[in-house]
């Protein structure tokens, strides 16, 4: 039986999409439609804003991705809180019209033993990066399983770590798991500027290399939020052995209402 205290509340159903299901189901079908075939993916990056901004791009990275039963979310830390690799480890994620089950047993494995991953429910609360991604999953996999991890700022040999980790997981089970990173690109430049600096953080992502990426976003001082998240997911699909990563769409909050002296960069990369 799943406990009140373990089904963890959406925090921007109305904001962020919208929170009557009918209607969320309605947008999440049309920023679905048109994509390209589904084909099977070790790995994903989406991005997490208001769907008004970067719906389009989310749409077409899972309309391309056949979503297995168990998915691993990785998504950023916004708000400070909790831990710094926080796993919500059982119950359920419920969302406008339904719940989405935790994946318990690859939860357990994760935060097993000494690591960056632990059991912690306080970085979940308000953090809206995992949250918007689900829709879309429940949408191409009905019976989904989640493993729900929100990663603070951590060091880069912590994110190979979790990289690491997730795939010896993955590899125990036999069967396949998507991992979704949740991030958003560049934060607040021009349009112009803010699509050259994010071409200098794709280039080693879209190249499958987690250290360059890590550094070259620090270094440079790229706002990409979830550069985290990114790195351990290179980690990861490097460890499940990847061949290729494709740029599948990428646009600004620009493309949206034309405001572009200030704009948010979003990307969608499928790797494989």
């Amino acid at each position: 039986m799943t406990l009140a205290s373990d089904v963890r509340r959406p925090a921007v159903a109305g904001r962020f999409y919208p929170d009557d299901p009918a209607a969320l189901d309605e947008e999440v079908q049309r920023f679905l439609a048109g994509g390209a075939a589904a084909e099977r993916r070790l790995a994903v990056m989406a991005p997490h804003a208001g769907y008004v901004y970067s719906g389009g791009i989310a749409g077409r990275v899972f309309a391309a991705t056949e979503v297995p039963r168990r998915v691993i979310v990785l998504a950023p830390n916004h708000t400070g809180r909790g831990k710094w690799g926080a796993v919500w480890t059982r119950g359920a994620f419920e969302l406008p019209g339904f719940t989405i089950p935790v994946d318990e047993a690859l939860c357990a494995a994760l935060t097993a033993g000494k690591g960056p991953l632990a059991h912690d429910r306080e970085a979940h609360r308000l953090e809206h990066a995992l949250e918007v991604e689900l829709p879309f999953l429940r949408a191409r996999r009905a019976d989904l399983q989640l493993t729900p991890i929100i990663l603070g700022p951590l060091e880069l040999d912590e994110c190979l770590d979790v990289g690491a980790r997730l795939a010896r997981a993955v590899e125990a089970l036999g069967e396949d798991v998507l991992v979704v990173a949740s991030s958003d690109m560049n934060h607040y430049l021009s349009d112009e500027e803010t699509r050259r600096i994010d071409h200098r953080a794709l280039e080693p992502l879209l190249a499958l290399d987690a250290e360059r990426l890590y550094r070259t976003v620090r270094d440079e001082d790229i706002s990409m939020c979830g550069v985290v998240p990114a790195t351990a997911m290179l980690a990861y699909a490097r460890a499940r052995h990847a061949t290729r990563a494709d740029l599948v769409g990428y646009a600004t909050s620009g493309d949206a209402f034309g405001e572009r002296d200030r704009v948010v960069g979003y990307a969608g990369v499928t790797i494989v």
